[in-house]
């Protein structure tokens, strides 16, 4: 038994090790090392990159090579890129987890961005999908840039005739994730009732507009301040959450898509029915295991009870940018727009993001 004992012991002690070597690795941050000079009689254009982990003061807006289409391509001159809490946790390598795929000490991947629009202006000689000239919008590494080039079958989309560049730059990975969260992850009918936790935000305003284009009754959740403009996206019911608690209410709702995180698993699915789903989108702030509670918590109680409780991810996929494209070109989806900065302006505007105040999305227009 003493035998035993100790055995046990060791092991957790060695396991307590493991757990605290693996953070000291993970936090550990290189200094940001200076740019790349560009290779000589190359053609230069301007993108963001960030070299080491940190707040926006890292960005850095430079020169670099304009990139070539392959033959399976297209190079897209971009017009405006749209900001997502994505480039914040690739900026901070936060939460720490993702530094085992992003890069410890310092990120792999440099440049900076996902969503854009912009116009065709070259294309592979295997390229059919798209021609020179083409107004297209969707999701690649490196958005803040002049140019990208991205595989023509890959999550690329022409732009509706009806919306500019600047909205189109806001659908990408919002729009899907909310697309995917009501469609996928929480099966909405119509009829049924979904609370969207969060609907004044980036994904929040689209899946207040993508729920009542499938017929939905919808109640969406937010500050005072963005009662009005909730409601004239199309909820049937707005609750202003500096006055009431939804988990309080005797409500109960078919879906409860979460983008905020600020009531725990327990308490969201007692506002559920029966056989009700809750989608988290979102989660609290930090670098440790606090984004992962919620997650987590609803992966183990799932098995247990006869809701569907867990966590989705939105995936960049054209098929789905066509469907959001074929609801803007009906005028059932409008991308909600709060501020646009400059390209040399990004700090400005990853900052503004990380308050978690805006209504709707933050667009970065190109030179």
């Amino acid at each position: 038994m003493n035998l035993l004992k100790k055995i046990a012991k060791g092991f957790a002690l060695l396991l307590l090790l493991a757990i605290v070597a693996l953070g000291i690795t993970l936090s550990y941050e290189s200094a940001c090392e200076p740019a790349t000079a560009p290779p000589l009689d190359t053609e230069l254009m301007q993108a963001a990159q960030v070299r080491c982990y940190g707040s926006p003061d890292i960005i850095d807006v430079v020169q670099v090579e304009k990139p070539a289409p392959a033959d399976n391509e297209v190079l897209v001159k971009v017009v405006a890129a749209g900001v997502n809490p994505l480039d914040s946790h690739y900026m901070r390598g936060s939460p720490y987890i993702m530094r085992l795929a992003r890069g410890i000490g310092k990120p792999n991947v440099t440049n900076l961005g996902v969503d854009y629009a912009g116009t065709v202006v070259a294309v592979g000689k295997d390229v059919t999908r798209f021609k020179p000239g083409d107004e297209v919008f969707g999701g690649r590494d490196g958005a803040y840039a002049e140019y990208l080039t991205t595989r023509a079958n890959g999550g690329l989309a022409l732009k509706p005739g009806n919306i500019n560049f600047q909205e189109a730059a806001a659908v990408p990975i919002a729009g899907l994730t909310a697309l995917q969260a009501l469609r996928d992850s929480g099966m909405l009918q119509p009829g049924q009732k979904v609370l969207i936790n969060g609907a004044s935000g980036g994904v929040g305003t689209f899946a207040v507009q993508i729920a009542k284009s499938m017929g939905a009754d919808v109640t969406g959740v937010c500050s005072t301040r963005n009662v009005d403009m909730v409601r004239a996206l199309g909820a049937d019911h707005v609750i202003d959450y500096t006055v009431n608690d939804y988990t309080q209410s005797a409500q109960r709702y078919d879906l409860v898509v979460d983008m905020v995180g600020n009531h725990g698993v327990l308490a969201n699915r007692s506002v559920l029915e029966p056989s009700g789903r809750y989608v988290i989108v979102g989660g609290a702030k930090g670098n440790w295991i606090a984004p992962l509670l919620g997650p987590i918590k609803a992966m183990l109680l799932s098995p247990f009870v006869d809701q569907e409780l867990g966590m989705m991810l939105g995936h960049i996929r054209a098929e789905d940018l066509e469907v959001l494209g074929e609801l803007m070109l009906k005028g059932e989806l409008r991308p909600v727009i709060d501020r646009s900065y400059r390209l040399s302006d990004l700090a400005d505007a990853i900052s503004y993001l990380e308050t978690r105040r805006a209504q709707g999305k933050i667009i970065v227009d190109m030179p």
